[in-house]
């Protein structure tokens, strides 16, 4: 399927017509927001068009290479801080500036205890999260259908651990 150097695949166009929202969708929600998610999916397709995988195997492999492009932006930090010091000299536009901080401090918890995970089940909860059926999760994954469910619960429970609070040891 990759061709020569400059090459474009003959199939990309339609690839990316129909897999182009769902990517979106997965990466926005690891990332939390839309311009970040839509950057990570330009990366999926710039690898996607570089690959050799076949057009028919194209949805598992793009809500992948999404989930574990966007973790890979998540665990870097990079975006995120950018972002944060834009929003910080920036007007306000809410009107309850206190719920605004929380909600941006509960996504951060979120997002930092997902990067925690271990990949595989990240990326699995992701992907379950994101509208993917036990199949597909599955077959993205190269797992079988029955593990998906374990792997996720599995996921959702180091997730809860990872957010609930400690008491401190006295």
């Amino acid at each position: 399927m990759a061709g020569a150097p400059g090459a474009v695949r003959a199939d990309l166009e339609q690839v990316f017509r129909t897999g182009y929202p769902g990517v979106v969708a997965v990466a926005a929600r690891v990332l939390g927001a839309r311009d970040e998610a839509e950057d990570v999916a330009q990366e999926v397709f710039l690898s996607f068009a570089r690959s050799a995988v076949p057009a028919a195997e194209a949805p598992g492999w793009l809500a992948v290479a999404a989930a574990h492009t966007a973790l890979n932006h998540l665990r870097s930090g990079r975006r995120r801080a950018a972002r944060e010091e834009a929003a910080a000299d920036g007007p306000l536009s809410t009107p309850d500036v206190a719920d605004t901080v929380v909600t941006r401090e509960e996504h951060g918890r979120v997002r930092a205890a997902l990067a925690r995970l271990p990949r595989k089940q990240a990326v699995a909860l992701v992907l379950r999260h994101s509208g993917l059926s036990y199949a597909d999760v599955a077959a993205a994954l190269d797992l079988s259908p029955g593990s998906v469910g374990t792997t996720v619960r599995r996921a959702e429970s180091a997730l809860r651990e990872e957010l609930t609070p400690r008491a401190p040891v006295l």
